[in-house]
């Protein structure tokens, strides 16, 4: 049940999400397409009762509840970014809107956007770890909870892994292939 769900709540971002567009720019409804747009957390809040409400009943907590979890502190670190990322070329294509913008390529504003990246990505992987922290709590010693915990070990790896590149940019900031030559030089 509780895969079902999150894949009901993936293909109702979705769907909310272009219907929200739709009625911003094709039916040139902004207020209500942003109205249709905040309904999108909602899905989030259904999926995480749901999952409250399994472990409840006693279901054993597994890699489905972990899931879960991570698929809501993505949509709490990453969701806005999104659906910023997705109305950019939605406005351009269908409402003659400006062309999106892109992350910049090279030196200091490389550095920061990849910062930035990191720091949504960290917001969602300690959101997923908190959540899943409640339901190790939530199930206490009455359940086995070792995929919980398995879950919380890979956020600990996303969270690595996007600070190690960001740190990468820091250190070795990219560059214009014409500035590496005549550095080289």
């Amino acid at each position: 049940m509780i895969v079902t769900l999150i894949i009901a709540c993936e293909v109702g971002f979705w769907v909310l999400l272009a219907g929200g567009l739709s009625l911003r720019y094709l039916a040139k409804m902004p207020r209500t397409g942003a109205a249709v747009l905040l309904l999108e957390p909602v899905l989030e809040l259904v999926l995480l009762v749901a999952t409250a409400i399994d472990l409840r009943n006693g279901a054993e907590a597994d890699w489905k509840h972990g899931l879960a979890a991570v698929y809501i502190g993505y949509s709490v670190g990453l969701g806005h970014a999104t659906i910023k990322w997705v109305d950019q070329r939605f406005a351009h294509r269908f409402a003659g809107g400006p062309p999106p913008v892109k992350a910049p390529k090279y030196g200091t504003a490389r550095t920061v956007h990849e910062w930035k990246t990191a720091g949504r990505w960290v917001l969602a992987a300690a959101v997923a770890m908190g959540l899943l922290q409640a339901a190790i709590w939530y199930v206490g010693d009455s359940g086995d909870i070792s995929s919980l915990r398995a879950w919380q070990t890979k956020m600990l790896f996303v969270i690595g892994i996007n600070l190690i590149i960001a740190a990468s940019y820091t250190i070795w900031p990219k560059q214009p292939k014409d500035s590496r030559a005549r550095q080289l030089m």
